[in-house]
């Protein structure tokens, strides 16, 4: 009996959210007594081996069919229902991405499961119980799961990554799978690249800027912060309602989730949906005129002031 992790990756690169997944999933195979495996779909995802081992995975089983050129939400879905069919496990879990549950959500369809999503923390029993993020993660579900198979998402940013194990080998095996032609319905046939190097997910520093910035020619000053420093310009949904900033900026429930080293929140008032987006920060700074705004009462530091004022004065001081 195994944990089985679907690990996420785009074209051969491992997306840090299935680092997270492989954690979460040993803290469920320690308490069940079990060990955890690994799962990679896709041809060009067999160089992954031994970074999955690195990680925890003690066995990693592909799924090379030549017909998985790209990402394949159907075929994915059908891979893991013919792996829950093949392997002997007691569970299977996947990263709370928006591709992640997407996949357990189509096999799980498939093998008429019941499936869990964004989970914190769960206690294996014969009802499983388990903390999940509900409502855009305004609010944690206490939830009970009755399942001959448990499948569950992690909530992203829910655990901690493990340090890796130098050195470490995972046994591969081939694991074949018969792809129908319904399987094969939806997959990407084409990319256009929208911005390249450091992202709004992946960025040390985001300088976030809400209504108070004021135009989308106020966001100069943090265009400027941000280059300094390292980072990337962020936005409230009310920014890009007004159409300063496009969508791809925003950070919150309906944007982007972020968990960079520091934020800075510049004339953002902190409603719960870009909390939500932002919490997940080492550390808030908040740049407010407002003591009483919310996400200067939540933040870690808070400097209460004009930011036109703020930011071009920590810029010219580094």
């Amino acid at each position: 009996m195994s944990v089985l992790v679907v690990v996420e990756h785009d074209r051969g690169q491992m997306a840090d959210a299935s680092l997270e997944a492989l954690a979460f999933a040993a803290d469920v195979a320690a308490q069940l007594g079990v060990g955890v495996e690994a799962l990679l779909i896709g041809a060009d995802a067999g160089a992954l081996a031994d970074e999955c081992a690195a990680h925890g995975a003690t066995t990693v089983h592909h799924v090379a069919d030549a017909s998985l050129i790209d990402y394949s939400p159907d075929a994915y879905g059908a891979a893991v229902a013919a792996a829950a069919g093949a392997l002997s496990l007691s569970a299977i879990v996947a990263s709370g991405s928006d591709r992640g549950n997407e996949v357990l959500a189509y096999a799980c369809a498939e093998l008429d499961l019941p499936f869990v999503a964004n989970c914190l923390a769960v206690k294996p029993a014969d009802d499983w119980e388990m903390t999940r993020v509900q409502w855009g993660g305004s609010l944690n579900e206490e939830a009970r799961l009755t399942s001959s198979m448990p499948i569950l998402s992690v909530a992203p940013h829910a655990v901690e990554v493990a340090e890796p194990v130098a050195g470490a080998k995972a046994t591969v095996q081939m694991l074949d799978v018969s792809l129908s032609d319904s399987s094969m319905a939806t997959m990407i046939q084409d990319r256009i690249v929208l911005s390249e190097g450091v992202t709004l997910a992946t960025a040390p520093v985001v300088v976030g800027g809400g209504r108070g910035v004021g135009s989308a020619e106020g966001f100069e000053v943090l265009e400027a912060l941000a280059a300094k420093l390292g980072g990337v310009v962020g936005c409230s949904r009310a920014v890009t309602n007004n159409g300063w900033r496009p969508h791809s900026d925003q950070v919150g429930q309906t944007g982007t989730r972020i968990a960079p080293q520091l934020y800075i929140a510049c004339g953002i008032s902190g409603a719960i949906q870009h909390w939500v987006g932002a919490k997940a920060a080492k550390k808030i700074l908040a740049i407010n005129t407002d003591p009483a705004a919310n996400m200067v009462v939540k933040a870690d530091y808070a400097v209460i002031g004009d930011l036109f004022d703020v930011l071009p004065a920590i810029t010219d001081a580094g």
